[in-house]
């Protein structure tokens, strides 16, 4: 993929005859009826056309759009057929497609093909034939802890269209809000929605919106654990009395009463996950049944996901009579309750006609077969999973709020036991880097052997996760993409597509695409930047677009005095993919390696990040930029260092000395103080890191 059209995914199958053909307007002609589905499908691909290339002109022939495509009664399921076969050769394009999923994708790599030239569209020749590696190839967007409006649902459907993402995971509760309207529970969206969450009707509309473009949505109601909101609504399900509530100020809060008064409490700093529902009550479970059955109506998709993780054992151990249930029922420990708990709930979904869903805590309790385990913690799990017959959804490896950037889940595979690039030696070296709560979604077990070829047919495919602590609606689109792209070619292409430099190649270009045709990522961080230093946006723009937000959940310590304020802070504009270090590394290598031609570049760059710090004092007038102001100071004096270094001569020990003490400051934090081989790291208070470190150890590398 090193030469020709930027395609992303990496179809299966692809030559080029290394022509290219003038593109006017294109004339799409059916083998049969076209469908309504296939009607607005094909409408889009054409508006899209014209967003990224201008519209057409008159003065040359149409290019004929032939497509043949077959009826699928496995439309948006796991059976779908999804394949397509695509050639393009002179005024003729011919689009074959098992049905309509190969057909939308079809028109996705199309656009791809399509580049403007100097005598304007032109079309690559190309034979193509494709079909994704698996068919689970989805997103998990919570909107509970922050609630993204319909538009910006809508946008992400988008772009997943356009990356041949098929699976919308919607998190709609979790303990900070319970997020889609209930007409028989309708305390849920009165006490736990706090104001913000989608009506049935819209619902229904995001549904429809989805299965327009070939997408699936499966809703997530969290149980039995991260169920505050859904307990503030209806106290008398939970396991620990009184619930909490939050104040104005989101505090955590709970109230008593005697002698006729009622007493408030709050807590400053609460925990809104812990709270559980009552796993022995009957209530509960008609409770959940009829919730679940309720909201399964909203969505056509057989599966429902039902949570299951993260339970607290002293939400239940703390409570007398679940604890004489446990004795007198003989469960040992709360996995052992949580099991028979999952067990009902799975039962009840079964009867509506649904298939469960659930974190990987499910696969420890006595569930058929069927149920689809998402592996959230790490490939252990995927193995005991596959292992007892149950079909896997991988999570682990790909969760987005840690902001690891695309190249750290590009190396993960849903089916392998490690990263499909990665050696033992290196895979370890992630492990101590990089990793903290989640345990390790790249570390080998060495207790467990790799997959066999029966397990691997159990690996429906992957998910990437954003939890949303630390997520705006209106960083919602920088945060997933184009993360998110580099995932989507993990889970569609061949495992040998494995070329992270050429990923970065294309990723940009993608990016451009996508923004064109709707996702907002630039226009709202833009928006940001100027709400922030709106006398002069160049220093604060400098500053982001050659750091990183600190990883691992370093971010979420941070945010936990400041709140919200975090949201409108430089690390909430900085990338994990910050391209302009990407490439200032990239020339620093090849400078390196002997090649001068790249160093009029490296000094144009180097000297805007040295002069931008004395412009970036004059803007930090708020304590959130000021936090950065040391970021700044250090990047410009690594600036400095890097064009001494492009100096001929002068590099003593005394320079060295110098060079080494700057860069020992910026490698004491690659590290945070969440992972257990981080101690001694710090988390510089801006949450920024300066993403040209690895250029500037190569500069001066350089000169010994």
């Amino acid at each position: 993929m090193s030469s020709g059209p930027v395609l992303l995914p990496a179809p299966a199958h692809i030559s080029f005859s290394g022509q290219s053909i003038r593109l006017e307007g294109i004339k799409i002609v059916w083998d049969r009826k076209a469908t309504p589905l296939e009607k607005k499908a094909a409408t889009r691909f054409l508006g899209r056309l014209e967003q990224l290339h201008g519209a057409a002109t008159d003065t040359g022939p149409k290019t004929v759009l032939h497509i043949r495509t077959g009826q699928d009664p496995s439309y948006l399921t796991v059976n779908e057929r999804e394949g397509y076969r695509l050639s393009v050769k002179g005024q003729n394009i011919r689009l074959e497609a098992d049905g309509p999923a190969g057909v939308i994708h079809g028109f996705a790599t199309i656009l791809q093909l399509v580049h403007t030239g100097p005598s304007g569209r032109q079309i690559t020749e190309a034979d193509i034939q494709d079909a994704p590696r698996f068919s689970w190839r989805g997103l998990m967007i919570d909107v509970s802890r922050h609630f993204m409006s319909l538009e910006t649902m809508e946008r992400q459907l988008d772009a997943m269209e356009l990356t041949k993402l098929n699976v919308l995971h919607w998190h709609l509760s979790d303990g900070t809000g319970f997020r889609i309207e209930s007409l028989r529970y309708p305390k849920l969206q009165q006490a736990g929605a706090h104001h913000q969450y989608y009506t049935q009707s819209q619902v229904r509309s995001i549904v429809q919106y989805a299965a327009d473009r070939g997408i699936r949505v499966v809703p997530e109601i969290d149980i039995p654990g991260h169920t505050l909101s859904l307990l503030q609504a209806y106290p008398e399900l939970a396991a620990q009395q009184p619930v909490l509530v939050t104040d104005a100020a989101g505090r955590a809060c709970t109230t008593s009463s005697a002698d006729g008064q009622t007493t408030t409490h709050c807590n400053r700093r609460p925990n809104l996950n812990n709270a559980a529902l009552n796993p022995v009550s009957p209530q509960v479970i008609d409770f959940a049944a009829n919730l679940y059955a309720e909201i399964g109506k909203l969505f056509p998709d057989r599966y429902i996901h039902s949570g299951g993780d993260e339970v607290q054992d002293q939400q239940w151990l703390d409570n007398p009579a679940i604890v004489s249930y446990m004795k007198a029922n003989g469960y040992k420990d709360v996995p052992a309750l949580q099991a028979a708990f999952t067990a009902k709930i799975e039962k009840a979904l079964a009867a509506q006609g649904k298939i469960m869903m659930g974190w990987d805590e499910v696969s420890e309790a006595p569930i058929p077969k069927d149920v689809v385990v998402e592996v959230w913690r790490n490939a252990k799990w995927t193995g005991s999973a596959t292992k007892a017959g149950h079909p896997v959804v991988v999570s682990a490896g790909y969760y987005l709020d840690l902001l690891y950037s695309s190249a750290n889940h590009y190396a993960v595979d849903p089916d392998a036991t490690r990263p499909a690039n990665l050696s033992a030696a290196d895979t370890d070296r992630l492990l101590h880097q990089t990793l903290g709560r989640l345990e390790s979604a790249f570390a080998p077990d060495p207790d467990m052997a790799p997959l066999d070829e029966a397990q691997r047919k159990m690996v429906l495919g992957g998910e990437a996760p954003l939890w949303a602590e630390i997520v705006s609606d209106e960083m919602l689109d920088a945060r997933l993409w184009p993360r998110s792209a580099a995932i989507a070619e993990r889970f569609w292409s061949p495992a040998t597509v494995q070329d992270v430099d050429d990923l970065y190649r294309r990723l940009p270009v993608i990016m451009n695409e996508l923004e064109k045709t709707g996702l907002l990522a630039r226009e709202h961080t833009d928006r940001m930047i100027a709400e922030l230093t709106p006398s002069n946006i160049t220093p604060l723009t400098i500053l982001t677009s050659v750091t990183v937000p600190v990883q691992n959940y370093a971010m979420n310590h941070l945010a936990a005095p400041a709140g919200d304020a975090m949201l409108k802070s430089p690390a909430a504009i900085a990338s994990p993919d910050s391209f302009s270090a990407i490439e200032f590394n990239a020339l620093a290598k090849r400078y390196a390696a002997g090649d001068r031609s790249v160093v009029e570049q490296l000094r144009k760059s180097l000297n805007i990040w040295a002069t931008n710090d004395a412009a970036y004092v004059q803007v930090a007038t708020s304590p959130q930029l000021q936090l950065a102001e040391p970021v700044s100071k250090q990047l410009s004096q690594l600036a400095v260092l890097g064009l001494e270094a492009l100096e001929p001569g002068g590099h003593d020990r005394a320079w060295h000395k110098k060079a080494h003490q700057l860069l020992a400051v910026q490698d004491l934090t690659l590290i945070d103080p969440t992972s257990f081989a981080g101690k001694d790291r710090v988390i510089p208070p801006s949450g920024l890191l300066i993403a040209i470190v690895p250029g500037i150890h190569t500069l001066v590398q350089s000169t010994r």
